[in-house]
């Protein structure tokens, strides 16, 4: 058995979609015996996932499955090991670089409240 990492993508539609069209690209890890199995698998997956509920103001919000996008093999599950790598181009460095600091002091933070109430 292989470890691949698979991209599924949904497409969010709230309402009758007059809106800007929303997509939620996730990352998954799929254990299988090779690369046509790793991607049946994750689109059954994503197939199965796909959602409908109501939000707030009890307009219906829709998850559905586009598709698989990417797939890759993992040749090695070490600490450390690269698994997913995206180039980024920015309009405004000076604020990407400051909301990324942003999130990783939240994560600092939470994750060190998380550590001190487990002592």
């Amino acid at each position: 058995m292989n470890w691949y990492l698979a991209k599924l993508v949904y497409r969010i539609i709230c309402g009758d979609g007059d809106h800007t069209p929303q997509f939620d690209e996730q990352l998954r890890l799929i254990e299988a015996e090779d690369g046509l199995h790793a991607f049946n698998k994750a689109q059954a997956m994503g197939e199965k996932e796909q959602d409908c509920f109501l939000n707030q103001e009890r307009s219906p919000v829709q998850w559905k499955f586009v598709n698989v996008s990417e797939l890759q093999v993992l040749e090695t599950l070490a600490d450390g090991v690269e698994i997913y790598s995206r180039i980024k181009e920015e309009e405004d460095a000076d604020m990407y670089t400051h909301m990324v600091n942003i999130r990783a002091a939240h994560l600092l933070d939470k994750h060190s409240d998380a550590f001190i109430s487990s002592l």
